[in-house]
């Protein structure tokens, strides 16, 4: 899987609020959540971001709260990958549940700048910054996980698995 796009920047601990903040959270309509992805972190993000874009952070990214509502939201803006130096554990697998990719890069995190275009190769774990002629290693994410993304997310693997 190959995966390139636009990178919009945040910083350490963005929590699952600044992700998608509680107040829109009596709504679990994918697009609805979209509207407000960010916003808490910068109010004009939703409007800013585009299909195929990549959010780029730093460590401890999805902490708070176990809501599936951070990654849905962040998939459905059309965000299509998240790479930070580290992810809190109940989203990292809440993002691979709702087929969201995500990396962990010390390197990348620390270097890869808003509004840079990377290229993420997803089976060799390698983060390529085209924008700065800079590549950087990330864990590759192992196959059954890609299964799950290819699929979009657990559910769906499991309904194609029954079928």
């Amino acid at each position: 899987m190959l995966l390139k796009g636009k990178v919009w920047r945040f910083g350490d601990d963005i929590d699952t609020d600044a992700i998608i903040p509680a107040r829109y959270l009596n709504t679990s309509d994918p697009l609805e959540l979209a509207k407000h992805v960010m916003e808490d972190a910068d109010r004009e993000f939703p409007s800013k971001v585009k299909p195929g874009d990549i959010l780029v952070a730093g460590k401890n990214f999805g902490c708070g709260s176990s809501r599936e509502h951070a990654p849905i939201a962040i998939k459905a803006a059309g965000i299509q990958a998240v790479v930070a130096r580290s992810f809190a554990r109940i989203f990292y697998r809440n993002a691979f549940n709702i087929g969201l990719p995500i990396f962990e890069s010390q390197e990348a995190s620390d270097s890869i700048r808003e509004g840079d275009i990377i290229e993420i190769d997803a089976d060799r774990g390698i983060i390529r910054n085209l924008t700065q002629s800079k590549e950087y290693k990330a864990k590759p994410i192992p196959p059954f996980m890609q299964e799950l993304i290819a699929s979009g997310g657990l559910i769906e693997w499991v309904k194609k698995k029954i079928k």
